[in-house]
């Protein structure tokens, strides 16, 4: 009934990186059904059971079916941070320098993820595969991300994880940072493109089309992009708050400001809207009226302005100030859920868009004992783990065990999947392509991996696929910011692909493609079936709304059958 995938073993292949964790210090459970899981490099077979098919006389568009009482569902409180790194967290790094004890606390009573991963290593296309459930490789953004003014990118019709839960009865809202591109109303009716930061022709007093309030967003208050992006203004449900009329560097970069936008104050006043919007939605949720919140903070990423109470809060300059504000907010968030008497029926799921990017400083960070992405290769924007590993925590009292952990492989699309089957929904072939329910693991009553694999994308549309141990890079270097990127890596000679073992080498250090080819190719041609399929999930077969180039710019590295049993 619900949007799972069954895997049969071959052996290790799909052993979930238990040894890696362990060596790297990470909090992981290990049950004796996990250590008996088989021997290493044995083949690999699935065998998938789609969900169960729309009925006549059902709608077949949004397939939203009740499917079953699943009691009262909870309510819902995503919390997204922006650039917030793995090792940023101090219960996923106690070697770290950064006192994060709201977030600590609600680890403490939930459930620890320590092999979760965004849907890219930046921005945009993490966000659009939290509120579809589908890879945003399959759209019109192949590379980088979207900016203040760029259009909308959530198709007209498409399913959200906001529209579905209204569908169950749900209250949606939204307080912070969009960066899914909007559609201005403009006074010369030309588009306002992609790329461009400071459009004159943008008529900020009429309604804006394509944002939050056209996704299934009962209320929306926030910006529309990273807060270093024009336009510089909060927006209400549809509609500018006020007109911008200055130009001013206020985000770090040149634009169109609102009279009094300040962005030391976003993060405080997000936390301000969310908590308000808790306490008057109270009555509702003891009444059979659960809500959604999703809640992506601009913090810590670009501008670093953490506000005057927090600055020096730190030993580690603002950076570390601003996370700690970050870890205030969350406080903040669930103090309004204590507060109101709903926080044992609410579920809080805490993460972050990518890894730590290096506007933070990280050499610095380093230097005084602070690795923001913990023991992970890269950061932010690469196709290594420390661009896409993130902390990912949830709590949901008398339903997850408190203090636990999973190690289970997991990816910012399965949200969708997860709260149809919290909310006793299906979900319709045409969406959430990507997604997969983590409900069992939350319960703790998962016997073996949910996912057969994830696709992880950098900031240059480089791919890489991860399935159990074993992790393909099709690029030779860190495809985003790191060392070697992608020109140096090709003059170096590296190899044109990369495959770690992630049980042995989280770290990504020993490249192993020379030794198992029969690896690469399985590996290739499992993420060319996902990309022609136009889903990696049970279902009928969809189209992606370009065509997806796996190899961009390594053209020479592509397999084919006759590589198998030889070196690459």
């Amino acid at each position: 009934m619900t949007r799972r995938l069954v895997l049969l073993y071959g052996m290790t292949a799909m052993l979930l990186p238990l040894a890696g964790l362990h060596a790297a210090g990470l909090p992981v459970a290990v049950t004796d059904k996990d250590s008996q899981r088989g021997a290493k490099d044995a083949p690999l077979q699935t065998t998938r059971h789609a969900a169960d098919p729309i009925q006549p006389g059902e709608d077949s568009h949004l397939g939203l079916l009740a499917m079953r009482s699943p009691g009262k569902p909870p309510n819902i409180v995503y919390i997204l941070c922006d650039d917030l790194g793995y090792g940023d967290v101090k219960c996923l790094n106690p070697q770290g320098k950064i006192a994060t004890p709201n977030i600590d606390r609600l680890a403490g009573a939930g459930m620890v993820f320590t092999d979760a991963h965004s849907g890219s290593s930046v921005c945009t296309p993490t966000r659009y595969g939290i509120i579809t459930g589908r890879y945003c490789w399959r759209t019109r953004v192949q590379q980088g991300v979207l900016e203040g003014y760029s259009q909308r990118l959530i198709a007209p019709g498409r399913v959200t994880v906001a529209s579905l839960l209204k569908q169950a009865g749900y209250t949606t809202a939204c307080f912070g940072k969009w960066h899914l591109g909007m559609d201005w109303a403009l006074t010369n009716g030309d588009p306002s493109g992609d790329k461009i930061r400071n459009a004159a022709n943008v008529d900020f007093g009429n309604p804006v089309k394509g944002g939050p309030s056209d996704c299934g967003f009962d209320d929306f208050y926030g910006i529309a992009a990273s807060l270093d992006m024009p336009p510089y203004v909060y927006i209400e449900n549809d509609k500018a708050v006020s007109i911008p009329t200055e130009i001013t560097n206020e985000g770090g970069r040149p634009g169109l400001t609102a009279t009094g936008f300040k962005a030391v104050e976003v993060l405080p006043t997000l936390t301000r809207k969310t908590v308000g919007y808790i306490d008057r939605q109270c009555a509702g949720a003891k009444n059979d009226k659960p809500f959604f919140i999703y809640l992506p903070l601009n913090s810590p990423h670009t501008p670093i302005v953490p506000s005057a109470e927090w600055r020096g809060k730190s030993t580690l300059g603002r950076y570390g100030d601003f996370v700690m504000e970050t870890d205030w907010a969350v406080g903040e968030v669930m103090a309004a859920l204590e507060r109101n008497g709903i926080a044992d029926h609410t579920l809080v799921i805490f993460t972050s868009d990518n890894g730590c990017s290096p506007a933070a400083g990280i050499p610095e960070l380093e230097s005084k004992g602070h690795s923001p992405n913990h023991i992970f290769r890269g950061h932010k924007a690469d196709i290594w783990d420390g661009g896409h590993r993130i902390p990912f925590i949830c709590r949901w009292p008398g339903k997850i065990k408190a203090g636990s952990n999973s190690s289970q492989l997991t990816c910012l699309t399965d949200l969708m999947a997860t709260c149809a089957e919290i909310a006793g929904l299906k979900v319709p072939d045409d969406a959430g392509e990507d997604s997969v329910s983590m409900l069992p693991a939350l319960l703790g009553r998962d016997a073996g991996p949910l996912r057969e694999a994830v696709v992880h994308h950098s900031i240059e549309g480089k791919f890489a696929i991860r399935q159990g141990n074993w992790k393909l890079e099709l690029c030779p270097g860190s495809g985003g910011w790191s060392k070697p990127k992608e020109a140096d890596a090709s003059k170096q000679g590296l190899p044109k692909v990369q495959l770690y073992d992630m049980s042995g080498d989280v770290g990504e250090s020993v490249n192993v493609q020379d030794q198992h080819p029969d690896l690469v190719e399985r590996l290739t041609r499992l993420l060319e079936k996902y990309v022609a399929e136009g889903r990696s999930t049970p279902g009928a077969a969809q189209k992606n709304d370009v065509m997806v180039d796996i190899w961009k710019g390594n053209q020479d590295a592509k397999i084919t059958p006759a590589t198998e049993g030889k070196k690459l």
